[in-house]
């Protein structure tokens, strides 16, 4: 399950910077491989919309080629990804598209993390730990143990040694550093004729600054290949999102979920993740958004597994004033862990006002994301 802990960091200080400017040779596709559709999303949304549920981040830069850019903008408005401070032109080669998203930031950010754009399955506990072990260090990565043997091979194909693995680590992204670490190691890029490096923690060495390592995921796979996308399908049917295969199995199972707070004055409101003005909010000791938690009991009900007062207690102090689609992500991992997967949500919202109609579809947004779901899967109304 998710870290549940809220951030300590300053969102406006934090930005994530997505490199998608590629157009994907290797995969032999007619279209960049950043907007193959996988589940009829393509692999660029599915990226974002993992950041956009990270509180940490207060921005997020989007570095595609020029010729996609008025693509990319429409994805975003179209899903409501709030997040996206802007969407640049990228360079030819992924240093520059990074160093152009750098040169985009607003000037009150101190931390800059860069993940590619085709690795849509990042675990949002990994991007939690790059961010907090950066935020301790200076510059962190996520990467995985090699586990295969390696050997040295000649250019004409003859091996000549192998390589130990002991100590050996494949790099992942993302990669988190001092906005200032990495325009200093830019800027000496700059000046060494045909330096290329393929990631960040390439150009932070270049500096002599160390970067820690924090463990990834064997899921957080870059689609470069044809064969990746095997993979990606295989990962999305693992984690309960392709609901169309889970919808061919007899298992259905529904469940019922109420909640409801009191209104009082000097708190947010919150439904769906959404902060609805008006002058009064709803008391409790998460976010005390009842729509979302009324989702969140009706999913722990149909798998059988109790409700979210037994898994997020109202004592425990970790939970204080935690964004209850926190709480959602990490009860549609409990619920795929039994095996099952959200296939249809109709919540009513009981309230005189204020007019909620016009939230709507950016709460369908923020719960979908969060149970990694179509946002076709949720209804909501409201009386």
């Amino acid at each position: 399950m998710n870290n549940l802990y809220p951030f300590a960091m300053n969102p406006s200080k934090v930005a994530a910077i997505i490199p998608a400017a590629g157009i994907g040779i290797r995969m032999g596709l007619s279209t960049p491989k950043q907007f193959f559709e996988l589940k009829g999303v393509p692999i660029l949304l599915h990226t974002l919309r993992v950041f956009q549920q990270i509180e940490a981040i207060g921005h997020i830069i989007v570095v595609v080629s020029s010729e996609n850019c008025s693509r990319v903008e429409d994805l975003v408005r179209n899903d409501h990804l709030t997040k996206v401070y802007r969407v640049i032109t990228g360079g030819d080669e992924r240093q520059d598209s990074v160093l152009a998203g750098l040169e985009a930031l607003p000037e009150e950010v101190d931390l800059v993390l860069v993940h590619d754009g085709v690795r849509p399955f990042v675990p949002i506990s990994v991007i939690e730990n790059c961010l907090q072990e950066a935020e301790k260090s200076g510059a962190a990565m996520a990467a995985i143990q090699v586990k295969d043997t390696l050997k040295a091979v000649s250019s004409r194909n003859v091996i000549e040694k192998t390589i130990n693995r002991a100590g050996v680590w494949q790099a992942q992204t993302p990669q988190v550093a001092n906005k200032s670490l990495l325009t200093e190691a830019y800027a000496l890029a700059a000046g060494k004729k045909d330096f290329i490096a393929t990631d960040e923690a390439g150009l932070l060495e270049l500096l002599g600054c160390p970067v820690k390592v924090v463990e990834g995921s064997e899921k957080n796979i870059k689609i470069t290949r044809p064969e990746d996308l095997i993979l990606a399908k295989a990962i999305l049917m693992e984690s309960g999102k392709d609901v169309k295969s889970l919808a061919k199995s007899s298992r259905y199972r529904s469940g019922y979920g109420y909640d409801a707070h009191r209104l009082v004055p000097g708190r947010p409101l919150i439904l769906g993740g959404e902060e609805i003005p008006h002058e009064k909010g709803l008391q409790g000791h998460s976010d005390a958004d009842v729509l979302t938690h009324a989702l969140c009991d009706a999913m722990l009900g149909a798998a059988g597994a109790g409700d979210i007062g037994g898994h997020f207690p109202d004592t425990d102090r970790k939970f204080k004033d935690i964004s209850s689609l926190k709480i959602l992500e990490s009860v549609a991992e409990l619920v795929s862990e039994k095996g099952y997967a959200l296939l249809n949500a109709d919540i009513t919202v009981v309230a005189q006002k204020p007019r909620l109609a016009p939230y709507f579809i950016a709460m369908k947004k923020n719960l979908a994301a969060a149970c990694a779901v179509n946002p076709d899967v949720i209804n909501l109304k409201a009386t």
